[in-house]
C-alpha cells in the first residue's frame, strides 16, 4: 500500500507528514547548525581554551548519543513521542539564540551542551514517528527525503550566520539571535503537526492490516543486533570532516577559508546521495547498504592523498556516505524492529554510531599521524568486515 491510499483520519497523507516532519528538521538545522558553525570561535572570544572548546563540544555529542539509550526506552514505555520530540526541540531553540549574548564562558558552556541534550531527547521518538508514516510511502524513499531536507538547513544556517557576522563586524549576538526566527516557527509547526496527526502510529497499522502482517512487541530482534554489528564497522573506518580537512590545511592543499565551501558541497553530495539510495532501498532492499562500506573505503584512498582534485573528490565522496548513514541505516532500523520496541532500538542504535564515530575519529586520525598508507590498509580491512557482517544480516533476516 502506498501513501496515495493511506491517510491520516483527518486527511493528512503519510507524504504530507515526511514532508512537513522534514520541513521542522529543516529549520532545526538551520538552527543549531548556524550556531555549530562558530561554537569554537565563540567559546575562544570569551577565553576558551583549546582544551575547554574539545571537552564541551565533545561533551556535547556524547551527550546527544548517549542520553538517547534513555530517551529511546522511556519513549517506548509511555509512547508519548509528541511530547518528546516538541521539549527535545523546545530546549535545542531556547538554548541557542541566549548563545551570543550571555557573555559568561561557563553559561555558554552549558547552553552548548544544553542544545545536544535537548536533540537526545527528541531524535528517537521523532525517528520512531517518522518511520509510522514511511511504512505507507516506503522506508528508503521516506527517510530520504528527509534527510534532503534536513540538509538544506544544515547548509544555509552556518550560511546564515556568516552573513550576519560579515555585516555586524563580528558581533555574534545577532548573528545568533536572529536563529530565533527559524526556531518559533520550529515550534509553531511542530504543535500544528501534533494537532492533524495526534497518532501518527496509525499510518503503520493500516499498512499492517492491509497486508496482514502482525507488529509483534517482542526482544529486538537477531537481526537488529548484526545489523548494529555492521554499522559499527563501517562507521569505525569512516574518517570525520575533520580529519580530512586538517590534511587539505596541513598539506596546503587547500587555504581554511575554502574549507566551508567544500563542506557545503559535501553537504549537497549528501542530499544526492540520500534521495538515490532511498529510492533503490525500496526496490532491492538492504543490498543497497554494499555501496557504504565501499564508499567509506574509497574516502580513505582518495581523501588523503596530495593531488587537490583528488582530495576535493574524496571529500565529496565522504558526503555522499554521511547520506546514506543519515537516511538509509535509519530506514532499515524501521524494517528490522517491531513497532512497540523501536525508539529503543533507536536509541540504542544511535549509542553505537556515537561509540564508532568516535572510534573511526580516533583510529584515523592516529594513523594519519602515523602512516597514510597504513591508515587506507586498515580502514579497507574494517570495510571488507563491515560486508561480512551486512551479509549475515541479511541472512538473519531471512
Amino acid at each position: 500500500m502506498t501513501g496515495t491510499s493511506v491517510r491520516q483520519a483527518d486527511g493528512m497523507r503519510p507524504w504530507r507528514f515526511v514532508v512537513w516532519f522534514g520541513t521542522v528538521s529543516l529549520l532545526a538545522d538551520f538552527v543549531y547548525e548556524g550556531a555549530r558553525s562558530v561554537t569554537g570561535p565563540l567559546l575562544a572570544s570569551l577565553g576558551a581554551s583549546a582544551l575547554v572548546v574539545g571537552v564541551v563540544t565533545g561533551a556535547g555529542e556524547a551527550a546527544a548519543l548517549g542520553l538517547r539509550l534513555v530517551s529511546g526506552p522511556l519513549a517506548d514505555r509511555t509512547r508519548r513521542f509528541w511530547g518528546l520530540a516538541i521539549a527535545g526541540y523546545a530546549v535545542t531553540v531556547v538554548s541557542v539564540p541566549p548563545l551570543g549574548t550571555v557573555g559568561v564562558l561557563w553559561a555558554v558552556c552549558a547552553l552548548v551542551v544544553a542544545e545536544r541534550v535537548g536533540k537526545a531527547v527528541r531524535s528517537p521518538a521523532k525517528d520512531t514517528m517518522l518511520s509510522y508514516a514511511t511504512a505507507a510511502t516506503g522506508r528508503g524513499r521516506g527517510f530520504a527525503v528527509h534527510e534532503a531536507m534536513d540538509q538544506v538547513g544544515a547548509l544555509v544556517g552556518p550560511l546564515v550566520v556568516a552573513g550576519m557576522l560579515a555585516l555586524t563586524g563580528g558581533d555574534y549576538g545577532p548573528a545568533l539571535g536572529v536563529l530565533a526566527i527559524p526556531g518559533v516557527a520550529v515550534l509553531g509547526l511542530l504543535v500544528w503537526l501534533r494537532v492533524r496527526v495526534p497518532d501518527p502510529e496509525a499510518y503503520e497499522r493500516q499498512v499492517a492490516a492491509s497486508t496482514a502482517e502482525p507488529t509483534p512487541h517482542g526482544r529486538l530482534p537477531a537481526a537488529f543486533w548484526t545489523y548494529a554489528a555492521f554499522t559499527a564497522a563501517t562507521t569505525s573506518g569512516f574518517a570525520t570532516f575533520g580529519v580530512l580537512s586538517y590534511h587539505l590545511v596541513e598539506r596546503h592543499l587547500m587555504a581554511a577559508a575554502w574549507v566551508p565551501v567544500l563542506y557545503a558541497a559535501a553537504m549537497a553530495a549528501d542530499a544526492v546521495a540520500a534521495l538515490a539510495t532511498g529510492w533503490l532501498y525500496d526496490r532491492h532492499g538492504a543490498r543497497v547498504l554494499t555501496a557504504l562500506p565501499l564508499l567509506t573505503a574509497v574516502v580513505a584512498v582518495l581523501a588523503f592523498t596530495d593531488t587537490v582534485a583528488i582530495a576535493v573528490a574524496g571529500s565529496l565522496v565522504w558526503g555522499a556516505a554521511m547520506g546514506i548513514q543519515e537516511s538509509t541505516l535509519r530506514a532499515t532500523v524501521a524494517d528490522l524492529v517491531p513497532s512497540g520496541r523501536r525508539a529503543t532500538a533507536y536509541g540504542l542504535f544511535a549509542g553505537v554510531v556515537g561509540a564508532a564515530s568516535l572510534a573511526g575519529g580516533a583510529l584515523t586520525g592516529g594513523l594519519y599521524g602515523y602512516s597514510v598508507p597504513v591508515l587506507i590498509t586498515v580502514v579497507v580491512a574494517i570495510q571488507a568486515l563491515a560486508l561480512v557482517l551486512l551479509a549475515a544480516t541479511r541472512a538473519t533476516r531471512r
